[in-house]
């Protein structure tokens, strides 16, 4: 009897990982924003293509994510310090840079969590 072909194994790199966006934690909590530009050739353009929204994680020992959000922008900065929002269709990744492994994360929509009036019109 002949021996079944062998599979090419194939390893799954860190990079398709999917982070469950639960891990940030129950309150995240926006401290800035910072617009978000296209690259060409390497190079930053001026071309804003979205924003920024940078959240500090009490579960985490307040450490920082900053999380894309592609379009116009749909909040402010905070001016009394920080302000507990909720995004839509939150994805957290890993990629890779020559400083190593960064945690990235992108999502279609930001929001303020509750009944603030944070909200860009």
């Amino acid at each position: 009897m002949a021996a079944a072909p062998r599979r090419k194994e194939q390893n799954m790199k860190i990079t398709d990982l999917k982070i469950d966006p639960r891990s940030i934690g129950a309150r995240p909590l926006l401290v800035e924003v910072l617009p978000s530009y296209a690259y060409s050739e390497g190079k930053r353009t001026n071309n804003i293509t979205g924003y920024r929204y940078v959240i500090t994680m009490p579960d985490h020992s307040f450490d920082k994510l900053s999380v894309r959000v592609d379009g116009k922008q749909q909040l402010d900065a905070p001016d009394d310090g920080y302000a507990e929002v909720a995004f839509q269709d939150l994805e957290i990744y890993t990629y890779w840079t020559r400083d190593g492994y960064q945690v990235g994360a992108r999502a279609k929509g930001v929001k303020l969590a509750g009944n603030s009036g944070n909200t860009k019109g």
